[in-house]
């Protein structure tokens, strides 16, 4: 859970950074590659092909294509087809995506986590619900896209963990999950890409150096490590943590307009709901001994 939280606040640093310094400024298809290829280049020196067989490599950079790949390409797609705040709501659906998607591909079926996973969904929708048009179907399924790929990536990597030696040095093999990625970056960014639309200040290359090394790089390692460390409906309800995080950040720092109170009531129950997983879990370990 350390990993999980650790990131979370990385991320919600993330969310600023990109809106102010980067969104309509920099070419986010080049961005993404950008961010991609930085985060390789962290770990390719420590990368080892040796320690992995043929098909878990090609299932690792499965993986990074999915996970960080084709879930950016959605999740910008969305932006040509809704506004802001109605691609921010549709995310919140994600944590159903991971306990449905990990009972799945583990084999078994937990309605408990959908509960707590759906509390989550309701804290986030708290936080960031506002009224939205008619005619945004189309956007709704192309989020739904980009949700479907991170929570299939996470829990992709949950499944294949499974398989690796608990002794096996995961920054050793890491660099897979970024190969992968680039795979889908760099065609996306050479067919959809605008080379007009290149940095052209010191900051932005900062805050793209800052968001590759250490927000990409650093954190999708730790994040994913971290989810093979918790339960499916602990992994669930930190995926939309991120959402008080990255409004609480915003405001004090940034000092954006913010529903205080929606925001407090919202990560409330996000909260609760983690506190209702881990109460559930205790009492299940306690039921089995």
């Amino acid at each position: 859970m350390g990993h999980l939280v650790g990131v979370t606040v990385l991320w919600a640093f993330s969310f600023s950074l990109i809106g102010v310094y980067l969104a309509g400024q920099v070419d986010s298809y080049f961005a993404v590659l950008t961010r991609i290829a930085l985060a390789a280049l962290v770990f390719l020196p420590f990368l080892r092909p040796s320690l992995l067989r043929g098909r878990q490599r090609l299932a690792l950079m499965g993986l990074g294509a999915v996970q960080l790949g084709m879930m950016y390409i959605f999740f910008y797609q969305s932006f040509l087809l809704l506004s802001v705040p109605e691609v921010l709501l549709f995310t919140i659906f994600t944590p159903l995506y991971v306990t449905l998607l990990d009972d799945a591909l583990f084999g078994r079926f937990t309605p408990f986590y959908l509960v707590t996973a759906a509390l989550a969904v309701a804290g986030a929708a708290v936080i960031r619900y506002q009224g939205i048009d008619s005619g945004f179907w189309l956007g709704f399924l192309v989020v739904q896209g980009a949700n479907l790929c991170f929570a299939l990536g996470q829990v992709g990597y949950r499944r294949l963990s499974v398989e690796l030696p608990t002794t096996l040095p995961r920054h050793s093999i890491f660099a897979w999950f970024y190969l992968g990625a680039l795979v889908v970056a760099l065609p996306a960014f050479a067919l959809l890409g605008n080379t007009a639309a290149l940095p052209t200040t010191g900051l932005q290359w900062g805050v793209l150096a800052w968001l590759g090394l250490v927000a990409s790089g650093l954190g999708y390692f730790l994040w994913n490590l971290g989810a093979t460390r918790v339960d499916a409906g602990a992994l669930a309800i930190m995926n939309n943590a991120l959402i008080p995080a990255g409004l609480l950040v915003n405001l004090v720092i940034w000092n954006r307009d913010a529903d205080l109170p929606r925001l407090a009531l919202g990560g409330a129950i996000i909260v609760g709901s983690l506190v209702l997983n881990e109460w559930w879990l205790k009492r299940r370990a306690l039921q089995a001994a």
